[in-house]
């Protein structure tokens, strides 16, 4: 398809703000932003130096109609666009092809990374996961994914969901008890930052030598009285605490030490 490839962005979230920047760096010819808040879409389409569209309004003929919005919205969102020749895409892991139901072409062009509010992303290095349910489809979304980044990987439905558990376990719940561990210095006094450095250094360490390596702790060592003493000081936090105990007893059991009994989980 080369450089004649038009993109119509259709979404005024995060995902659709990275990657219209990441489009707009690649040279991509976006030929427009859709989205519902008049004001969000204006926004976004002016940062981009593309039209500005909203839901109900004619169409400009485009290659691709990537549509970045959440998962729920994706079905609704798709059935809305009139069925032509275009390839019609979503951004989601999680959600297979049929969503994009009744367009001939569907694909899936997922980046695998968090998309924070901020400045544009560098894409180059995040991973691109695709799919499509055509040759044509599997085709042109992978010519935008290698346009966006340097390591694009095709996968199946099937895949994609393992890979998503598998994100949300490393990255999801790893930020989420981050942040019930700075709750608990906080309603302490204490500076919950404290943690911010350690947090930096273990992704590090673990993308250089691999979590397994990376590991350290009371659980990893074994060391029962210490984690019976962190469980002692979330007594008043019983989800918390569970959880501690839960993740806790799997350490030990993969590092070969004995488990905590079933009354401390």
């Amino acid at each position: 398809m080369g450089t004649s490839l038009n993109v119509l962005l259709i979404g005024t979230g995060r995902v659709a703000f990275h990657l219209g920047h990441a489009l707009k760096v690649a040279g991509v010819s976006l030929v427009g932003v859709v989205g519902r808040s008049p004001e969000r879409t204006s926004s976004m389409a002016n940062e981009l130096n593309v039209p500005s569209l909203v839901f109900g309004s004619d169409l400009p003929k485009a290659d691709v109609l990537l549509i970045a919005v959440s998962d729920d919205a994706i079905a609704p969102v798709a059935a809305s666009i009139p069925v032509s020749d275009a390839v019609v895409v979503h951004t989601s892991g999680a959600s297979d092809l049929d969503r994009l139901a009744p367009h001939v072409h569907r694909g899936v062009l997922w980046p695998l990374m968090t998309m924070s509010p901020g400045l544009p992303m560098d894409l180059t290095a995040v991973p691109m996961v695709t799919d499509g349910n055509t040759q044509h489809a599997k085709s042109v979304v992978r010519n935008v994914a290698q346009r966006i980044s340097s390591h694009v990987s095709s996968l199946d439905h099937a895949d994609r969901e393992l890979v998503h558990t598998a994100a949300a376990l490393s990255t999801n719940l790893s930020l989420f008890l981050l942040g019930e561990a700075q709750r608990l210095l906080r309603e302490a006094g204490i500076d919950p930052d404290l943690l911010i450095p350690a947090f930096r250094m273990m992704a590090t360490k673990a993308g250089t030598v691999g979590p397994e390596e990376a590991l350290t702790g009371p659980a990893r060592r074994g060391d029962h009285g210490t984690i019976e003493r962190h469980l002692d000081r979330l007594a008043r936090d019983p989800d918390l605490r569970r959880a501690y105990a839960l993740l806790s007893n799997m350490i030990l059991r993969t590092y070969g030490h004995t488990e905590h009994g079933p009354a401390d989980v």
